[in-house]
């Protein structure tokens, strides 16, 4: 692959990373199912809950299902792209979790992170279009969402 395609291909799947935590914190949270592809999934292996979503439909309605009254916020970083092939790439990318139910409106006092993990991809070029072709949680740091006060 040339140098100029490759780095064409680490910059696509870079903006998935970080549209798919826009989506999810400032847009649509179901919209997410089209970063992927037809047959993508996404999990939180063990030792997680052992969550899984397998294919557009199943990830649509899973990350559809956020709650009403839920902000959140994800700030992502150390995105490492490694294209594997002219169709294929990997990725890790570490991000931290800022969550709060039961938002009405107005700033919410600022608190730690209730996560802080990576997330491990994978990725495929379909008809010149970059997809996850899967998202694996790892989360060595959780905690309960808190409740927004007042």
């Amino acid at each position: 692959m040339d140098p100029v395609q490759r780095l064409l291909a680490e910059h696509a799947c870079e903006r998935l990373v970080i549209d798919f935590v826009r989506r999810l914190d400032l847009g649509e949270p179901s919209s997410v199912a089209e970063l992927f592809t037809e047959d993508g999934w996404w999990e939180w292996p063990p030792p997680g809950d052992g969550r899984r979503a397998d294919g557009r439909a199943a990830l649509a309605a899973y990350f559809g299902s956020r709650p009403p009254g839920r902000l959140s916020r994800r700030v992502m970083s150390n995105i490492l792209v490694t294209v594997t092939g002219p169709d294929t790439a990997t990725a890790t990318s570490y991000f931290q979790t800022y969550r709060v139910d039961g938002h009405d409106g107005g700033t919410v006092p600022a608190g730690p992170p209730v996560q802080v993990g990576h997330y491990e991809d994978r990725f495929r070029c379909l008809d010149g279009r970059w997809l996850l072709a899967s998202r694996s949680l790892v989360l060595p740091f959780g905690g309960p969402t808190p409740l927004a006060s007042g």
